[in-house]
């Protein structure tokens, strides 16, 4: 089966062919680092890592995810703090990459630094002036956005409707007010390098155009982001490397992944509801904050609330009440392959709420089976299932160790077992059916076997 994905510049679903045989590079825009990273921004490093463990079943990988580590934001936390701006970006880069380890983000291949990357900058920049479609103007170096036809193809907004629907600087220096950064001067106080231009610092825009460049190529396969990112993020970027590289494609698919919002509103510091992920995973398992996030097909909008993290616990905790109890041993698992129908649709464009139903389905066919070969190879296939999404990583009953979101601990739960087994042998029946009852009210399901009573949290 073809890998399908919807591209953005076409606006349709198409099949996916690497530019080179065997190999796909893919290019993620990360985060700028100047505080924690808030559940939108965890939102595409979860989709486009699925994506990554996707591509890797068929493809040599090469995956880069930025780092913008100099900007007007990390300058204004420098002022607001006292602190210096190495200090910051080196204290929220540790922090972005732990907080996402929780939520099962693997590393990419690469980590490029904005920083790190100023001579490729100041090189595309000077090519862009060579070939007519850059310009110096006081100090500043400005890309000439009419002297790119193409410009507008990704968000397929003619100039005027992207002018009005963005904060475009109108400066005297422009040519034209839809004319965008390169380079900036610097004054003394704020970050700045060397450059034919003066000492300055480069816009946004060049730094990822640069490193995807300096990493994967002239021409990169796959280049994802939120939707917020379309224009003008994306549309210059896409604009800037096709008139750096002589006309060659950027990208040559687009994804990006739909807005998130918090109980049906915008998420912004002015209503108060910002929700960092470096707080959120002191309270709730990163499992279960990655199965939130991919609940919904990642195109599409995602409410965030109360009731997305509840039912993603509740979903996880019928996964490892599935696979609880079973001995499976490492080589079982790495032998096992997820279900060709779960795989079917992750290449099917992400869609991840029909994996997620396949995934239910092994799980169903494992509480029914009985003999325990059949038992341990559905567990195994369970445990190939959730490595390929970045799930069944804690063991079982360490995971059932933890308060639940009904207000039982397991240590509650077992003392009420045993005091409905005591009620059992003493034939008061009618107070084990109340104990069995009053579980079964906060989603408990209790399960007696010829090995012994055990319990599972059901959604």
């Amino acid at each position: 089966m073809t890998i399908t994905l919807h591209d953005t510049r076409r606006g349709r679903k198409v099949p996916f062919e690497p530019l080179k045989p065997g190999e796909v590079t893919m290019y993620l825009c990360g985060p700028t680092v100047y505080n924690y990273a808030h559940i939108g921004n965890a939102r595409p490093a979860v989709v486009f890592d699925l994506l990554a463990r996707v591509l890797r079943r068929r493809y040599t990988l090469t995956f880069a995810r930025n780092i913008t580590d100099v900007d007007d934001k990390i300058n204004q936390a420098s002022i607001e703090t006292g602190k210096p701006i190495a200090e910051i970006t080196a204290r929220f880069i540790d922090a972005y990459n732990a907080d996402m380890g929780v939520l099962g983000v693997e590393p990419p291949s690469v980590e490029p630094r904005a920083t790190e990357h100023i001579a490729e900058m100041i090189a595309m920049i000077e090519t862009l002036i060579d070939n007519g479609c850059a310009y110096e103007a006081e100090g500043h170096v400005l890309f000439d956005v009419g002297s790119h036809p193409d410009y507008g193809a990704l968000s397929k907004r003619n100039l005027r409707e992207m002018i009005a629907g963005s904060r475009v600087e109108v400066a005297p220096y422009k040519k034209a007010a839809h004319d965008f950064v390169l380079w900036k001067p610097s004054t003394p106080e704020l970050p700045g390098w060397d450059s034919p231009w003066g000492r300055g610092r480069p816009g946004w825009h060049i730094e990822c155009s640069a490193m995807a460049g300096k990493h994967l190529g002239e021409t990169i396969d796959i280049h994802a982001g939120g939707q917020d990112l379309v224009f003008p993020h994306h549309e210059n970027e896409m604009a800037q490397s096709t008139c750096a590289h002589g006309g060659a494609p950027f990208a040559r698919y687009w994804l990006h992944n739909g807005f998130l919002s918090i109980n049906h509103e915008k998420m912004s510091k002015s209503l108060g509801n910002v929700l960092l992920v470096h707080d959120l995973i002191e309270t709730v398992p990163g499992e279960v904050i990655r199965l939130a996030l991919l609940s919904a097909h990642y195109r599409q909008p995602l409410d965030w609330s109360d009731e997305t993290l509840d039912a993603a616990r509740r979903m996880l905790d019928r996964l490892y009440g599935a696979v609880r109890g079973i001995d499976v041993p490492r080589a079982a698992i790495e032998k096992a392959e997820p279900p060709a129908t779960l795989v079917a649709a992750l290449e099917d464009d992400l869609n991840t709420p029909k994996a997620m139903a396949e995934f239910f389905a092994v799980a169903r066919e494992l509480n029914k089976a009985k003999d325990p070969a059949e038992r341990q190879r559905l567990a195994a296939v369970m445990y190939a299932s959730g490595e390929l999404m970045g799930f069944l990583g804690e063991d079982p009953d360490a995971w059932f160790a933890g308060d639940g979101a009904d207000g039982y601990s397991p240590e509650a739960i077992e003392t009420l077992l045993e005091e409905r087994q005591a009620a059992r042998a003493d034939r008061d029946f009618s107070r084990a059916d109340a104990i069995r009852d009053e579980l079964a009210a906060a989603g408990i399901v209790i399960e007696d076997g010829p090995e012994g009573t055990s319990w599972r949290r059901s959604a």
